[in-house]
């Protein structure tokens, strides 16, 4: 049970940083978790909608209309029009709004990163396939 309490003390503490982000910038915790989603999709590039961020942060349509609006009024959000489907709008993280981000929680990822520096490969690989596992199980539900 160690590992698992060690694994909510971080999840925790990274809920505390991106709290005190929102509260900084004047949004809600919320907002920061839709940003994150936004990010998380680029990065697999996957088209991000209003339809999947809704189901990812477990809102329905209204509520995440709201995040959609407030975000954008923030200047943290783009929407476009899907190009290949004229129907669908994209939504996407403003590059200014990654600056914030990245000045923000840059250095807690550095230190992040050092800390995987100090661990070989095969260390590293168990801490990855844990976190993977980790995920599964709380993702899969009661």
């Amino acid at each position: 049970m160690e590992i698992v309490h060690l694994l909510r003390k971080v999840t925790v503490e990274f809920g505390l940083r991106q709290a005190e982000f929102a509260s900084l910038h004047g949004m809600h915790p919320t907002d920061v978790r839709a940003l994150i989603c936004l990010l998380d999709a680029e990065r697999a590039g996957t088209d991000a909608t209003a339809g999947r961020l809704g189901t990812q942060l477990g809102l329905n349509s209204a509520g995440t209309t709201a995040v959609i609006d407030r975000l954008e009024r923030l200047g943290h959000l783009t929407r476009t029009r899907d190009p290949r489907d004229r129907r669908r709008v994209l939504l996407a993280v403003d590059p200014r709004a990654v600056e914030l981000g990245r000045s923000f929680f840059g250095p807690l990822i550095e230190n992040t990163v050092a800390v995987l520096r100090g661990f070989d490969e095969s260390e590293t690989a168990a801490v990855r396939r844990f976190l993977y596992a980790a995920h599964q199980a709380v993702t899969a539900g009661p």
